[in-house]
């Protein structure tokens, strides 16, 4: 799980370009760390990064609200397959 959470992190700050500190349960949404355009980047970057393939009813604002819910979805994702 750590390093699900360092590659995600990793992405935020390396090609979505954010330079603060985000903790596991910080909201991406309401604190500025990505807006709905980067959503769509980090949904993308989650299935080729981790070999998932996503649903349309995956990206929610549930599931990528916070780094826990996304290393939830991929979780759940890579249990699936």
């Amino acid at each position: 799980m750590v390093k699900e959470m360092e590659a995600v992190l990793g992405f935020i700050k390396e090609d979505l370009g954010y330079d603060g500190d985000v903790g596991p349960d910080d909201d991406l949404l309401e604190n500025g760390i990505v807006d709905s355009f980067n959503v769509v980047e980090l949904a993308l970057f989650v299935q080729e990064h981790f070999g998932i393939e996503l649903q349309a009813e995956d990206v929610t604002r549930d599931n990528f609200a916070n780094l826990s819910s996304i290393i939830s979805l991929i979780d759940r994702r890579q249990m699936a397959v």
